[in-house]
């Protein structure tokens, strides 16, 4: 269609674009640095935040388009969980994961041609068995888990921990698709159809 948005995504993250790719979406990624060490200690607010931060950074240098921004992070006991500073601190996350239930964050925006900003965010509940050390210890020793909120990716051999989720499996990736797909149809209507089911 002559009428379809330019896509821009504003992450750097592997992990998402390989979800909207998978879902046959034809986007460019673009990011802006903008500052993640905010103050802001209510989980739903931060990522809300965070999301907004990033997607206008980006909707501010270019004309037109449909910019999706989104971060994501691990919550337990209080306390936020974003990507650790070291292998150390890695471990330390994952032994406080052990045997618990946390919730993951994303928040979603999406930003069309300046005009029209939605924001959301979808929560997941993740209970992991309880881990061993020698098993904590060799995990982080792969680097899996150094770039990744939480200090673990449920989509690779940190699954292996994983007990049970409740809630949007996407989600925990990085990107709640489902949401995104109800949300992108609020914006476009019935124009996302074509967007998502092309032949």
């Amino acid at each position: 269609m002559t009428d379809d948005p330019r896509i821009i995504l504003a992450s750097q993250s592997p992990r998402r674009a390989e979800l909207l790719r998978g879902l046959g979406l034809e986007f460019e990624i673009r990011t802006v640095p903008i500052d993640e060490d905010v103050d802001i200690p209510d989980p739903k607010e931060h990522v809300s935040v965070l999301s907004r931060n990033k997607a206008e950074a980006v909707s501010e240098r270019i004309q037109s388009g449909l910019v999706i921004g989104a971060d994501t992070i691990v919550y337990h006991d209080g306390a936020i969980l974003g990507k650790p500073e070291d292998p150390a601190n890695a471990i330390r996350m994952l032994r406080k994961l052990s045997g618990q239930t946390h919730q993951v964050f994303t928040g979603l925006t999406l930003i069309l041609n300046h005009e029209k900003t939605l924001t959301d965010v979808v929560s997941t509940d993740v209970t992991f068995r309880t881990l061993t050390d020698p098993e904590i210890e060799a995990y982080v020793a792969s680097e899996e888990p150094l770039d990744k909120a939480g200090a673990y990716g449920i989509q690779g051999r940190a699954g292996l921990f994983v007990e049970s989720i409740q809630g949007c499996y996407f989600n925990v990736v990085g990107f709640p698709i489902a949401r995104f797909y109800e949300r992108m149809g609020e914006l476009l209507n019935s124009r996302s159809i074509a967007l998502f089911f092309k032949r």
